[in-house]
């Protein structure tokens, strides 16, 4: 009864804070810890996710045990694999732990929008599958920040399979491991249904730094190692800042670095600079850009973190017409106008919080008062987001809340790209 009688009142406490409309807020859920399968040996692929290289392959990586070749079979029909690819295995140790064969493979050239089947070191126990996104448009891309490992992280996971995205975006904080390794582990085995079925990309956030002096001095150590993205593709040097194409280039996604340097004189900003200019947005319509904490943010939770990222990095955004930021870092979720230099401005991209995929933490549910004119929606409550190209000149934006264990749609807006308007911002 005395448990009753709280959550009651946290409930209350949610619903009076923090919020543009009127919404009880849920309560933490417990952390997950996915072991592996009883049936599963150390032959057996784990974690299995795959990325994008390029506008035809697809990486896949996953971990076994113990050693096993560094093979994909895969095909255009369940049990029958046409083609084979090799490639590298690694691993890394983490104070005491000692992570399993991480294996690396890429496959392709793979036809658009198709269903291929395929299976890791040759192993017939566990068949797996992936839809190539589309060539062109349209395209859905989803959008999760600050995921974890609890309850309410498989709550976003079980919606964003019936979501029907073609790729998934993921702006920082991934498994919460936070020098735990064995969580890295069990978030692999986490997202695997998902993240072995669609491409995940990611960039970076605070829980994936997992320095330690002395003992740890490498940054990003198992994230680096566990989550490779094609950041040599798009001529970068870094797995922490990258850029790729989907929908045929219709759609540049800027995956930029927080936990790197990223003032004038840096790897980070010269590269942006660079990858910025190969830009055609007569080819190219839609320009996003994610980075893991916000440049803009009216939550109490992290005020100013992102302020000298966005100091160093702005212009260059603007100027090159990005439509749209999507953020991590803050628990909760907010949408921003079209903003220059803290001001409205219609040649601005929209700022978007998304840092509540259902991180450990809990939502961060202090908002400042009052609510900046320039922050147009706001509310702390878990969920995900959807962002469908439809063509050219039009996408929507649509964030789905999870609302005891139900998707609802909270918040949506229909955006023209920068690129078709010349007009006002050539």
């Amino acid at each position: 009864m005395a448990t009753h009688g709280l959550l009651l009142l946290l409930l209350l406490i949610f619903s009076l804070v923090g919020s543009s409309v009127s919404y009880q807020r849920p309560p933490a859920r417990e952390i997950l810890s996915v072991p592996l399968s009883d049936d599963a040996d150390g032959l057996t692929p784990q974690q299995v996710h795959i990325s994008l290289v390029g506008s035809d392959k697809m990486r896949v990586t996953w971990i076994t045990e113990e050693d096993t070749p560094s093979t994909v079979d895969y095909g255009t029909s369940s049990g029958s694999y046409s083609h084979s690819a090799s490639g590298s295995t690694s691993s890394y140790s983490y104070v005491l732990y000692d992570s399993g064969r991480i294996h690396d493979v890429i496959i392709g050239p793979l036809n658009p929008n198709s269903i291929y089947y395929y299976r890791c070191s040759s192993n017939p126990t566990r068949e797996f599958s992936f839809k190539t996104p589309p060539a062109q448009l349209p395209i859905k891309l989803a959008v999760i920040g600050d995921l974890g490992q609890t309850g309410w992280t498989n709550s976003t996971l079980q919606h964003l399979t019936k979501s029907g995205y073609d790729a998934l975006l993921l702006p920082g904080d991934l498994s919460y491991a936070d020098f735990y390794q064995p969580l890295w582990d069990s978030f692999g085995r986490l997202v695997e249904p998902l993240a072995s079925t669609r491409p995940w990309m990611v960039t970076q956030g605070n829980h994936e730094i997992e320095k330690i002096p002395i003992l740890e001095p490498t940054s990003f150590k198992a994230y680096n190692a566990r989550w490779r993205m094609p950041y040599d593709m798009s001529s970068s040097d870094s797995n922490l800042y990258y850029s790729f194409d989907v929908a045929g280039g219709a759609v540049h996604v800027l995956m930029l670095g927080s936990y790197t340097d990223f003032d004038s004189g840096s790897a980070q900003y010269k590269w942006l600079v660079g990858d910025l200019a190969k830009v055609n947005r007569k080819k190219t319509p839609w320009l996003l850009a994610l980075v893991h904490a916000p440049w803009y943010n009216s939550n109490e939770d992290h005020q100013g973190e992102g302020e000298d990222m966005r100091k160093s990095m702005e212009d260059l955004l603007y100027k090159a017409r990005v439509d749209v930021v999507f953020a991590g870092h803050v628990h909760a979720y907010e949408r921003f106008d079209r903003v220059y230099n803290n001001k409205k401005d219609g040649c601005g991209p929209v700022y978007i919080t998304i840092g509540d995929g259902g991180n450990r933490e809990g939502l961060a549910t202090e908002y400042l008062d009052p609510q900046p004119a320039i922050s147009l929606f706001r509310e702390a409550s878990f969920g995900h987001g959807q962002f469908s190209v439809v063509n050219a000149t039009h996408a929507q934006w649509s964030w789905h809340r999870n609302d005891d264990d139900e998707q609802v749609v909270a918040d949506q807006i229909w955006l023209t790209s920068l690129a078709s308007q010349p007009a006002a911002c050539g």
